[in-house]
């Protein structure tokens, strides 16, 4: 009922605001295809796109059309609508028949026709509010560039729900503007209950559905105009409720309710203490960064960020796990407008699990344990992601990857170098390129027996014909090698045209 109640608010926002509107709405209609080997596409291809493409055959249409909030504005609002549909191949995922006492390949493909955004945003002088589904990555890395948020990443569709907080970093009384606030507050409701069910073995492990989402996040800056800033804050996000099926050798054993509560909505925003601490899935991120900025306006960041999943990441006792990388970012256009070096470590997970000795003080019972974070799984969820893509950084591999049939993440000890560049070889042309690899040594709790590596790169060219003002020809090349994503190669092509309705 409550995810109804957003999207009409949406369909009846898009629908009523051009007619008055004051201010240019803008369009895009795109046609994309794309081919290659494998069970999916390749990694770069798939990755940090909103979740629009993972098949290794696709043809797709997309028509949207949406205004932007004018931040120069005391009121301002926006909208959109986003809508793909076409063709895209099917992959099997294993199924358990407790008829027969076997498995058997069960092909699923993505929808034929989806809602990708449908959103209505208010904002009043710094504050906004925003209802639907909105494409959003990362508030402090390069979405293009960066291997992906560690929190909140733009790896996975958008779902429907609840958005509010600052529109931007807002100077904080008293401190003549050397300091500056930024935060951002979500609950969601996921609506991949079908997908889970599709490609869910039955066998083994448990699937849970019906689950919603919360994410938070404050980050405080120092003052921008200055040639050096520091900005440093934390990420949490939190899955809670749902309704989980647990299976062993193919039999449904047991079924288990997570309370979704007003209690537990106030939970996500202010977690509590002693038993109450447990309730959801809660994990996150420590971020920072550093930025200077040169007399011609060129820039390099330093960031950082280090994940959690309970008080031992939060205590950075993780060791060097994190997202650790530098930024080039050029003033104007260029040969290298903009460049990343990253290192991605997963493997320490706060250490093997043990007690927390203090949490029963005198007694041989401890009901509080850290260590062994196994990082985005839970015992009662199926890992942080939507639509089987990760909702944090896709270098640990999403769900999605696994055709046997197991909803959770297998490759969470991960290690390895993620490097991506972009500039403008002409007036009209423009290039990125990505590559990246890495190690895998299983999880915590199931480790691999052999380690697992993947290469990874992405060579793309974007076209802008300057007799076509708005048009945009691009095309990407791919290749995956290694035993965690499997061997596919791929190439993606697609044409694009952008304008702007004009309202009086």
């Amino acid at each position: 009922m409550i995810i109804r109640l957003l999207l009409s608010f949406c369909l009846l926002l898009v629908a009523a605001v051009p007619a008055v509107a004051t201010c240019p709405v803008n369009y895009k209609g795109e046609i994309i295809a794309n081919a290659g080997s494998g069970n999916f596409a390749p990694y770069y291809i798939a990755s940090n796109n909103y979740g629009i493409l993972t098949q290794p055959k696709s043809t797709l249409a997309r028509g949207a059309a949406w205004k932007e909030m004018e931040t120069g504005e005391r009121f301002s609002y926006g909208f959109g609508i986003d809508i793909i549909g076409g063709y895209a191949s099917s992959t099997p995922y294993l199924r358990y028949s407790e008829s027969t006492l076997s498995f058997y390949p069960v092909k699923r493909h993505p929808a034929y026709l989806w809602l990708q955004q449908l959103y209505g945003e208010v904002k009043y002088r710094c504050l906004f509010i925003s209802a639907g589904l909105k494409e959003t990555g990362s508030a402090l890395l390069d979405n293009r560039l960066s291997s992906g948020d560690i929190t909140w990443s733009a790896n996975a569709r958008p779902m429907p729900g609840l958005r509010a907080g600052f529109h931007g970093f807002e100077n904080i009384p008293f401190t003549n503007g050397w300091v500056q606030i930024n935060g951002e507050f979500f609950f969601g409701k996921p609506t991949d209950n079908d997908w889970l069910e599709e490609r869910y073995n039955y066998y083994n492990s448990f699937i849970t559905t019906g689950r919603w989402i919360n994410y938070k996040r404050v980050y405080f800056r120092t003052k921008p105009s200055k040639p050096l800033s520091l900005t440093i804050g934390m990420q949490a996000a939190a899955q809670f409720g749902g309704t989980q099926a647990t299976y062993s050798d193919g039999v449904c054993n047991k079924t288990e309710k997570a309370s979704a509560s007003i209690k537990d909505f106030f939970q996500m925003i202010i977690p509590g203490k002693d038993d109450d601490y447990w309730s959801g899935n809660h994990l996150g991120s420590w971020d920072v960064v550093f930025r200077y900025r040169f007399k011609n306006d060129d820039e390099v960041k330093l960031y950082m960020q280090s994940p959690w999943e309970d008080g031992s990441g939060i205590g950075k006792l993780n060791g060097f796990d994190g997202l650790w990388g530098i930024e080039y970012r050029k003033a104007g256009n260029g040969l290298i407008s903009g460049a990343v070096i990253e290192y991605l470590d997963f493997t320490n997970q706060s250490g093997p699990l043990h007690w927390d000795p203090v949490d029963n003080s005198g007694s041989t019972i401890a009901n509080q344990a850290t260590g062994a974070d196994s990082y985005y799984n839970n015992y009662f969820y199926n890992g942080y992601a939507y639509y089987g893509m990760s909702q944090g950084t896709p270098f640990l591999m999403s769900p999605l990857y696994n055709l046997d049939g197991y909803m959770r993440y297998i490759d969470t000890r991960v290690r390895g170098f993620h490097a991506a560049a972009e500039g403008r070889l002409t007036d009209c042309l423009e290039y990125r390129v990505m590559a990246s690899y890495r190690i895998s040594y299983g999880d915590s709790y199931v480790p691999r027996l052999k380690k697992a590596r993947d290469m990874s790169w992405m060579i793309e060219a974007q076209w802008h014909p300057s007799s076509i003002p708005g048009m945009t020809l691009k095309g990407q090349v791919a290749m995956d090698r290694g035993n965690m994503y499997g061997d596919n190669f791929g190439a993606l092509l697609s044409l694009s045209y952008r304008g702007i309705f004009k309202f009086k």
